[in-house]
């Protein structure tokens, strides 16, 4: 009588071994993606009023420098920075007893800068404003109704300047029409002159300024101890630099259709003879899973013909 300690494989372990073979030929390996550079912020700037003068005495051979700002913001720290006040009180040893003097006033004078990852913007508004010097007290060299100074840079895009004024301003009380991107010269006799650069606009690829009124100033008041007044007013000016965008992700490398090998060294791709699965819906690992399955049921078939000869011979 057949007797063995082996036992074949049932139909349960069989299928069992077939599933396995499935899960394990499908596994494929994880791909990692790495993390996304980012750009670079852009820069703004904003000021109300920026003086570069030098003022004379009469009295005294010497020469007292007038350098102020007002309203002079900038960013990107914090991200924006804002200012605003009307006027700005400034003060020289021997200039009228030293008592103060008003360099600029206006009923709005206001700077902004502001920075994000996209867009810089500086920007600069004023409204009813006036600038005085040492010496002409009564009189400002220049007064305007309401200037506009912005300039803005977006990343991707090209940068925007613009400075607005109105059709006229008051130089040491004359009334000028405004010549856009142009210069005006005032000359008033007994008093000096005064220089306007009007609405200057300039762009790059990367960069934008806008500036309503630069002045170069020369007058000799003979007033308040003071014989003279020279240098620069800057009035209303606002810079950007464009941020730099963050670059785009690289796309990944497409799968490699089956049949086809590239060649090193050329730009067309050889046909190898493989058979095409795609009619049955199989795919390289179909041949594999199919032997594993021929091989489990030639061993079943292999253990039932045993099983039946030695029962024949029982």
């Amino acid at each position: 009588m057949y007797n063995s300690a082996f036992r074949r494989p049932g139909p349960r372990r069989a299928a069992t071994l077939i599933a396995t073979a499935l899960l394990l030929s499908s596994a494929a390996p994880a791909v990692a993606t790495g993390a996304e550079e980012t750009g670079e912020t852009g820069k703004a700037s904003a000021v109300v009023l920026r003086s570069g003068l030098q003022v004379s005495l009469l009295n005294k051979a010497v020469e007292l420098p007038l350098d102020l700002t007002l309203n002079e913001v900038g960013a990107p720290e914090g991200g924006q920075e804002s200012a605003e006040k009307t006027a700005l009180t400034a003060t020289l040893d021997g200039v009228d007893q030293g008592r103060p003097f008003h360099l600029l006033r206006a009923d709005v004078a206001s700077a902004t800068a502001t920075v994000d990852d996209e867009t810089a913007v500086g920007e600069v508004k004023l409204v009813n404003a006036a600038v005085h010097v040492p010496g002409l007290p009564g009189t400002s060299i220049i007064s305007v109704e309401s200037v506009t100074a912005r300039a803005t840079c977006t990343a991707g895009e090209q940068p925007e300047a613009l400075a607005e004024l109105p059709a006229t301003v008051d130089v040491l009380g004359t009334e000028v029409a405004v010549t856009l991107g142009g210069t005006t010269s005032v000359d008033i006799p007994g008093v000096g002159t005064v220089e306007l650069a009007l609405a200057a606009e300039e762009t790059t690829d990367t960069t934008a300024a806008a500036t309503a009124l630069q002045l170069d100033v020369a007058v000799n008041p003979l007033n308040l101890n003071v014989a003279e007044v020279e240098g620069s007013v800057t009035l209303a000016a606002a810079g950007c630099e464009s941020p730099v965008a963050a670059p785009e992700p690289e796309p990944e490398p497409e799968p490699e259709e089956p049949g086809k090998t590239p060649q090193t060294g050329g730009e067309e791709e050889v046909e190898t003879k493989t058979p095409d699965l795609a009619e049955t819906g199989g795919d390289s690992r179909t041949p594999i899973i199919a032997a594993c399955a021929a091989a489990l049921v030639a061993a079943g078939g292999g253990l039932m013909f045993l099983r039946r000869r030695n029962a024949g011979r029982d």
